[in-house]
């Protein structure tokens, strides 16, 4: 998919777009994001719920080492930002950026909602990813 951060993450880059995630065939096991390489062979792919409760959070105040972030700030730039876990109620736990809320918003088992986001990729350019946000 042109545009996006990662191959085979979301199902567009459209507002209305998913998460797509992987069902192991013989046990049922959901996993984020969908296997590649040969272990995909074991998985089927699904689309995730676009909703879930905030499971855990915390904030980065430090910029991340790069490789493998690839964002485009500096030290001097970088800004803190909120990441965390939202559950998907009976599919899996999903690590993300949480946005549009600051640390006195949150609170552990809130309502989520998934959100198509801008990221600036430091060798790409601007390019779209996931986050959550408080429904």
């Amino acid at each position: 998919m042109t545009n996006a951060l990662a191959d085979d993450v979301l199902t567009s880059v459209d507002t209305d777009a998913a998460l797509i995630a992987g069902r192991h065939i013989e046990t049922g096991k959901v996993v984020f994001p969908w296997p590649t390489g040969v272990e995909r062979r074991h998985f089927e792919r699904i689309e995730l719920t676009r909703t879930g409760t905030l499971w855990s959070w915390s904030v980065q105040r430090f910029l991340p080492k790069s490789p493998p972030y690839m964002g485009t700030e500096t030290i001097e730039t970088f800004k803190p930002y909120i990441f965390g876990y939202v559950e998907l109620t009976g599919q899996v736990i999903v690590e993300t950026r949480i946005v549009n809320a600051t640390e006195a918003d949150l609170k552990i088992g809130m309502d989520m909602t998934l959100a198509i986001i801008d990221f600036d990729h430091k060798e790409r350019g601007v390019v779209k990813t996931y986050a959550f946000e408080p429904a």
